[in-house]
């Protein structure tokens, strides 16, 4: 098994390719985007694969990765089977620039401006991929190549899918409007269900889920990841056929990581760091974790709803993106709608001066005084 087991069969396809090359055989390699265009970057006949992707941007926008919305339609659908910004896609979350690395998908140097994608995209009849420009700023210079190839498809190869989603999520537990992480503020509380999870995926017909990229930005120095992943596959109820223990434990680490591990199927691309190796600033900030389940596909016959808690029993507020990957039969259900480039905007950076006021308003609070934390020194 594995990703290379198929390497070397040989068969009857061709290759073949669709890029911003300079038309005229010049070295003008790349394409135009007008704020509210939409750029086909590839339109197929037949039956084939996309086996490659590769884009680099350049724009002065700073949000050029969140406006920018990639689609791709199979087999004549209407509504697309991939909707997302392109910069989430391929893993750089809140329109940013990192160096980012698994077997799927890459953001490579220089800084991360090289965005790479290898996912297999079969389709039977037909297929497009476009980019629409959503921001207000022109994207003066869109590289691209989509490597292809033309062969037969099997009635067994799924239609591949990508769906964004966001949400600044709300403590919703047993505990009513309270931050009650670790239980700071009282006992634990409990929840048999997944109603409140934030969502990464609902499908309808037969597929596998292959993975998603999580980009979750927490507003406090107290850990994210209590909460459980699960998976209802084909409508059934709570505690589910898969169901986890933990944020770090569903992306394959442990212990409340705060560090930059990229492995093939797994790890964190971006991690906010300990100040000077101190838990001071503990969790707070910008985390991205990825888990590809390529060896261990999560298998539907008829749906899936695949959801994660916000904290422990989704007590906690926080900015979450997800794009999920997975593959399925043809129709597909219309994603919901997907929020506009302004509900995009990512939430403001928490830093010191934040921290400095939460902690002015707690000593005023507590009476002012020499106040350490918890403890008044008289």
């Amino acid at each position: 098994m594995g990703p290379l087991r198929d390497l070397a069969r040989l068969t009857d396809g061709r290759s073949r390719r669709i890029s911003s090359f300079d038309r005229t055989g010049g070295n003008r390699d790349h394409v135009q985007i007008e704020p509210g265009d939409t750029l086909v970057l590839a339109e197929m006949e037949g039956s084939g694969a996309v086996t490659h992707i590769w884009i680099t941007i350049s724009s002065n926008d700073p949000l050029v990765r969140r406006n920018l919305v990639l689609r791709m339609y199979w087999d004549g659908q209407e509504h697309p089977s991939v909707e997302s910004p392109i910069g989430d896609f391929f893993g750089q979350g809140w329109g940013m620039k990192y160096n980012f690395s698994s077997m799927p998908l890459a953001a490579a140097p220089r800084d991360g401006n090289a965005l790479v994608c290898y996912f297999p995209m079969p389709y039977g009849k037909g297929a497009r991929v476009t980019v629409e420009n959503q921001g207000e700023e022109p994207v003066g210079a869109f590289y691209y190549y989509v490597d292809y190839e033309e062969r037969p498809v099997s009635e067994d190869e799924g239609r591949f899918h990508a769906w964004y989603n966001q949400e600044v999520t709300k403590p919703e537990s047993a505990s009513g409007d309270v931050e009650n992480e670790w239980a700071v503020f009282g006992e634990t509380p409990k929840n048999p269900t997944d109603v409140n999870n934030f969502l990464f995926c609902e499908a309808a017909g037969k597929g596998h889920f292959v993975g998603v990229n999580y980009y979750v930005n927490c507003p406090s120095p107290i850990w994210y990841g209590e909460g459980d992943d699960m998976f209802s596959i084909d409508g059934e109820t709570w505690p589910f056929s898969l169901h986890g223990t933990g944020t770090e434990d569903y992306f394959n680490q442990s212990w409340s990581p705060d560090e930059h591990f990229l492995h093939p199927y797994f790890g964190t691309a971006r991690a906010p760091g300990r100040l000077n190796d101190s838990p001071l600033f503990g969790w707070l900030g910008r985390t991205h974790c990825y888990r590809f389940h390529l060896e261990d596909p999560v298998r539907f016959q008829k749906s899936l709803r695949a959801s994660i808690e916000h904290g422990h029993a989704n007590c906690l507020t926080l900015e979450i993106a997800s794009v999920a990957y997975w593959y399925q039969t043809l129709p597909s259900t219309p994603f919901p709608a997907l929020p506009s480039a302004e509900a995009r905007k990512p939430m403001p950076e928490v830093g010191p001066v934040d921290v400095h006021c939460w902690r002015e308003r707690w000593r005023q609070a507590m009476g002012g005084g020499l106040r350490f934390g918890n403890v008044e020194r008289k």
